[in-house]
């Protein structure tokens, strides 16, 4: 079976977590190509990933002061009506000249109807069909986006939350299904390969990561004052940005490096931007978190409010947080000892139930066909021509 992996480049979530099933699917025998644009595209480059096109960028985020910024993001984003055909036609293009079986769209929206245009079996990935502020807030520009949006996705044959099941869902306040459209979603765990057995566990080190945003440096500058300051303090930070903070001896700063896992599996607490994927990790390694918040960024929010809900981390407002609220949120994470209960279920099921639901529905199609074909023939099979 061949199958088009289509990924949304904006934060590397999406591209890592593709990449994970992706491989998986390989190992079951299937060819397997990816497409993406930006930070995606180059991520999924510097990993073996089969087959890699680069496609049209749907939506252009922006940011400034270390933060996600709306208004610069929409000014960046002014001509998505025409991005957004270009991101269909180039997908399009690639369908019919691979000739798919299923293509599997992560929060790229375009792939979703280049797909249904050439009558092959879609699936959608996300972790967010509902678009409120902490709190539940909303507005009416994100009550015309959650009408959208929910529309838009049934399209799709199937919908895979890349989630624990309730009451562990991290994406919990970020997620609204309706009793009509539930039968097509499934939460199928974190799509990761990790299991936690196979590295030495230590409360050695603060595991620092926040992406490769250039406007999130501020932030990396405010860790290195503190690090300066406490010499017993251990911080490993890495960025896969264009610019890192210098090392010390207890400032480590990486570009990109293959896993972050043996890392992580070293670190007393992680310091976090609330990205669903690198929650997940912390969860599976039972280490606290330390959520500082983009005030702008809602979906994060929520994140970081379930993740303090369990009992599994502290958060902190990024745009009003100082240097010494920063260190005093440390030493409360650091006293946490999270057991969420998701440790046995956790690193490896969740690429297995999403591998099976996109055979299942790949096959659906070519049965059906297989069907006609019979059918077609049987019928005719007398008749003089």
């Amino acid at each position: 079976m061949r199958i088009l992996f289509v990924v949304c480049g904006e934060g590397l979530g999406h591209a890592s977590r593709c990449l994970n099933l992706g491989h998986f699917l390989e190992g079951e025998g299937h060819e397997v190509h990816f497409a993406g644009y930006g930070k995606a595209y180059a991520f999924m480059d510097q990993h073996p990933c089969g087959i890699l096109h680069g496609i049209t960028r749907e939506v252009c985020l922006e940011g400034e002061g270390g933060f996600f910024s709306l208004k610069k993001t929409l000014w960046e984003s002014k001509w998505i009506v025409l991005d957004m055909v270009r991101s269909v036609l180039s997908i399009r293009s690639l369908i019919r000249k691979h000739g798919f079986d299923c293509v599997v769209c992560d929060t790229m929206y375009g792939g979703v109807l280049a797909a249904r245009l050439q009558g092959v079996p879609v699936i959608f990935i996300t972790n967010q069909t509902y678009f409120c502020g902490p709190g539940g807030v909303t507005n009416p520009v994100w009550k015309i986006l959650n009408f959208t949006v929910r529309r838009y996705l049934r399209l799709a044959n199937h919908v895979i939350i890349p989630d624990f099941p309730a009451p562990h869902s991290v994406a919990e306040y970020n997620l609204v299904i309706s009793d009509k459209d539930l039968p097509r979603y499934t939460f199928t765990g974190p799509l990761l390969d990790l299991d936690p057995a196979r590295f030495a566990i230590a409360k050695r080190t603060i595991f620092t990561s926040f992406g490769g945003e250039p406007y999130k440096l501020p932030m990396y500058q405010m860790l290195r004052e503190i690090a300066d300051e406490r010499p017993n303090l251990c911080f490993e930070v890495f960025s896969t940005g264009p610019v890192h903070q210098d090392s010390s001896e207890n400032f480590v700063s990486y570009g990109y490096v293959p896993s972050l896992f043996e890392y992580l599996a070293q670190a007393h607490v992680a310091i976090v931007h609330g990205g669903l994927t690198t929650l997940h990790e912390a969860l599976i390694f039972e280490k606290p978190v330390l959520v500082i918040m983009d005030p702008k960024h809602p979906e994060q929010q929520n994140n970081a409010q379930k993740i303090v809900d369990m009992g599994a981390g502290i958060a902190v407002d990024g745009l009003t947080v100082t240097r010494e609220v920063l260190e005093q949120k440390l030493a409360e994470a650091m006293a946490l000892s999270p057991r969420t209960s998701v440790n046995g279920r956790g690193g490896t099921l969740g690429r297995k139930t999403a591998a099976g639901i996109i055979v299942t529905v790949a096959n659906r199609k070519r049965r059906r066909y297989q069907t006609l074909y019979k059918s077609f023939f049987s019928e005719h099979r007398d008749r003089d021509w």
